[in-house]
């Protein structure tokens, strides 16, 4: 409870590559989520080479700017805007299209590589642009992604730089829910 507790978005990282065991635990940490009907229906691309990170941003933020929604489209303008703001490791998050809940199947699996990110002392941030990105199958080569799926997040990862001071958000508790016994 206390790493769910102190767990948030990080937008800055150091440049060092976070190490393989963590980077394993993590992607073992998605292959443990629940998932729709146990159709267990993700496939994961662990991400740990610069220009390809790069490259990924670039094509995301082409797609961005096609979007009919005014902010998306000016942050996919902003030059010096980088959608994985630099981290060393990118995990996108596919899942077979036919499966029975494809988009819930990926996000249990990214809760629970944040959470195990955390845990280990990794930044992590659940990143939704990516989607930008991957619209055709020309795309999804371009990244091995398995024929029939299709690339709904990523997750960006790295270390936190020392000194950076985060604050998980205050969570109304008093709003979202109430208990009928």
């Amino acid at each position: 409870l206390q790493t769910i507790a102190r767990r948030c978005s990080v937008r800055q990282f150091e440049p060092r590559q976070i190490g393989d065991e963590e980077l394993a635990a993590i992607l073992e940490a998605g292959l443990q989520a629940p998932s729709g009907h146990d159709d267990q229906s993700w496939y994961f691309v662990a991400v740990q080479n610069r220009q390809r990170i790069d490259e990924l941003s670039e094509g995301t933020k082409a797609g961005m700017r096609l979007a009919p929604v005014d902010w998306i489209t000016n942050l996919g303008k902003a030059e010096k805007y980088h959608i994985f703001y630099q981290a060393p490791a990118v995990i996108l998050v596919a899942t077979r299209k036919d499966a029975v809940s494809p988009v819930a199947d990926a996000c249990a699996a990214i809760e629970n590589m944040l959470l195990a990110a955390e845990s280990l002392g990794v930044g992590s941030c659940w990143m939704g642009f990516v989607a930008f990105y991957f619209t055709d199958d020309e795309s999804h080569r371009r990244f091995d992604i398995p024929d029939g799926y299709q690339v709904h997040y990523a997750v960006a990862l790295g270390y936190k730089p020392e000194g950076l001071s985060l604050t998980p958000p205050q969570r109304k508790r008093e709003k979202y829910y109430h208990v009928i016994k």
